[in-house]
């Protein structure tokens, strides 16, 4: 039995995810967790990693080391995406991560990022191929298209993200119309370049990743909780998705806040996330999407099993 931890970095969150696999190669979740800690907060505005984002992480990551201490794990990988790619002082962050783990994070391409994205995301998943694989992110989002056979055909990454998009356009609570219109067509340009650059047209089916889109289903789906397990591989129609996003968008944060679904660190940014999952749909004419609560960090620990 071979066990592994994941880390996963992003521009919102740092999630940890401990997993085993025996002699047949078959992979067992031990443990998985999340903390907002908002590590990209200011980066597209000041292009620094600020000193409460760090020591956020910080905490974070204290908390995760102890936890695959405990675990026995043999193998150990930290993959750090959007935010510190862009921050002039990443080395900062660098540092801090040695201290508190014993290793470097490695600080992946965007192209990168969007491979593991899809790993993780075809795994167990049983649809028509080709797929388009969206995984919206804080700070960017990835477009993939590949089969589980054949794996990645073709692969981008773009400075789009819920958290980027909300600095950047949606300061109002809630967001005034001049501001979602800004957003859009900012979204609208970065969506078309990502569909065009991985020849969208060629896919069948459609799947979404991340926060910002389980959210949304969990919306469309009318959960009065967070259930991961009715969220993963459900399907929701364009029409359920652009009802959600109108509704999140004309809400106050603290409305936000009163779903039964809304993770208190995403209130504020799910607006934009929601806003890019719909462009996506609206530009690719793409009429439904399957949520999978599988992606990068699922991808980081099979990369380690294999």
């Amino acid at each position: 039995m071979t066990r592994v931890a994941a880390i996963d970095c992003g521009t919102n969150s740092v999630r940890l995810l401990i997993s085993s696999a025996g002699p047949d190669g078959a992979r067992t979740d031990v443990h998985r967790e999340m903390r907002i800690v908002r590590l990209g907060e200011g980066v597209d505005r000041t292009g620094r990693l600020s000193g409460a984002a760090l020591e956020r992480t910080r905490l974070a990551l204290v908390d995760y080391a102890a936890e695959i201490a405990g675990a026995g794990v043999e193998r150990a990988r930290m993959v750090a995406t959007s935010a510190t790619r862009d921050a002039a002082n990443a080395d900062e962050f660098r540092a801090m991560v040695i201290r508190v783990l014993g290793y470097a994070p490695e600080v992946v391409s965007g192209d990168e990022e969007a491979r593991l994205s899809f790993t993780g995301a075809v795994d167990g998943l049983d649809a028509p191929s080709p797929l388009l694989v969206v995984d919206i992110g804080g700070g960017s989002t990835e477009f993939v298209v590949g089969t589980p056979a054949t794996g990645v055909d073709a692969a981008i990454s773009v400075d789009i993200g819920c958290v980027r998009m909300t600095e950047r356009h949606l300061r109002d609570d809630p967001p005034t119309a001049a501001q979602i219109a800004a957003a859009e067509a900012d979204i609208t340009a970065a969506v078309d370049r990502g569909l065009a650059a991985v020849d969208a047209r060629r896919a069948v089916t459609f799947v979404g990743l991340a926060g910002s889109v389980t959210t949304v289903v969990a919306l469309a789906l009318g959960l009065t909780a967070y259930q991961p397990e009715k969220i993963h591989h459900a399907r929701v129609s364009a029409a359920g998705v652009a009802t959600v996003t109108g509704d999140l968008l004309a809400a106050t944060r603290a409305e936000r806040l009163t779903t039964p679904v809304m993770h208190p660190g995403r209130a504020d940014v799910i607006g934009a996330g929601a806003l890019i999952l719909r462009t996506v749909m609206e530009r690719a004419g793409l009429p439904a999407v399957i949520a999978s609560e599988h992606d990068i960090l699922d991808g980081i620990a099979a990369s380690l099993l294999r």
